[in-house]
């Protein structure tokens, strides 16, 4: 039996993360090439992340700007925090279920096809 519940719960909720974040799950992009987009933002300034992903010439852009666009909605509704103060503190891409197919080669023979998925997040902070 477990015991301290209450205890273990509260000290749980006290040392949550309290900063706004956005998550993107199943995304049909493998990591490696979702990591190449976010390797440019992180660090950077809510607005100056935005400016930077609208004009990167990535299949992964779209995605991560909607995430930080989300992150941002969420800093200002919740928090109610300028977009001016905040920055992107963490930005990253983990790997999903990979979809396995297979396709067909010579001979009568097949060949695996891996599908990647990632998993994008991305935390905000204030200056």
């Amino acid at each position: 039996m477990a015991t301290r519940m209450k205890e273990k719960k509260a000290a749980h909720v006290a040392n949550r993360d309290q900063r706004p974040q956005a998550h993107a799950k199943y995304i049909r992009i493998s990591p490696r090439k979702v990591k190449i987009v976010i390797d440019l933002i992180r660090g950077k300034s809510a607005e100056e992340a935005q400016a930077i992903l609208t004009y990167t010439p990535k299949a992964a852009a779209p995605v991560v700007l909607k995430v930080l666009n989300s992150a941002i909605a969420n800093a200002e509704s919740w928090k109610e925090w300028n977009v001016k103060d905040l920055y992107v503190a963490e930005v990253y891409a983990n790997p999903g279920p990979t979809l396995k197919r297979y396709v067909a080669r010579s001979r009568g023979s097949a060949s695996p096809m891996l599908k990647r998925t990632s998993h994008i997040s991305v935390v905000l902070d204030k200056k």
